[in-house]
């Protein structure tokens, strides 16, 4: 089954320059593209498509607040796209459930791979702002916000993490830490159910705020 998408963007020419790009793979389905924050909502609701590509400044509502509102649904998985690197769009959008966040400039093959990241469950924030963004968030947070695991990772875990934590995928991953891509996704899946955390941003978040991923924890 093709993976389907929803585009929410107040700019016909990025919609239609998204539809092209997407419906150009012959695994994916562009199933509505939409104008404004509340057809995003009434196109999820009448699609319920996998994946949400979603502008932050709109009108009626904002992207973030479009993530927030379906936040904890399992579907759809939301991919911010946007022309404003500021770091307090990315940390409320990916605090608020996001799975994903590039920048308008992206190019087009890293577009359709945040579309099939965070369709697998995976997810992928533009390298021109992953480490900062992770970096400054931990710094960012008071430690009282730490979450705390409902119980201690395992050292293989801690492993999984720190490399989720400097952006590899599953597979790079599975390569780096010689194990099979099934492992790495249980290891994913235990320390998501220790921390709470809602998806693997989250995850490389703690990371960066407890200092896993720097090797200070």
């Amino acid at each position: 089954m093709p993976i389907t998408v929803v585009i929410a963007d107040d700019q016909e020419m990025v919609r239609t320059g998204f539809r092209m790009i997407l419906e150009s793979r012959p695994d994916i389905d562009v199933l509505d593209d939409v104008h404004d924050g509340p057809s995003a909502l009434a196109a999820v609701d009448r699609h319920d498509p996998d994946v949400l590509l979603l502008d932050i400044r709109m009108p009626g509502l904002d992207g973030l607040e479009v993530t927030r509102r379906l936040s904890g649904r399992d579907r759809p998985r939301i991919v911010i796209v946007t022309t404003f690197d500021l770091d307090e769009y990315v940390h409320a959008a990916l605090h608020g459930g996001a799975s994903g966040f590039l920048l308008k400039d992206a190019s087009p093959e890293m577009l359709v791979e945040a579309v099939r990241a965070a369709a697998a469950g995976d997810s992928l924030v533009s390298p021109a702002i992953t480490v900062r963004l992770l970096r400054e968030l931990a710094t960012a947070r008071p430690a009282t916000s730490l979450r705390r695991p409902a119980e201690p990772l395992t050292e293989r875990e801690r492993d999984v993490v720190r490399c989720l934590a400097r952006g590899a995928t599953n597979a790079e991953i599975a390569a780096e830490l010689y194990v099979s891509l099934s492992t790495v996704k249980t290891h994913l899946a235990n320390v998501q159910g220790k921390l709470g955390a809602r998806n693997r941003v989250e995850i490389a978040a703690w990371a960066w705020e407890s200092g896993l991923a720097t090797g200070a924890a």
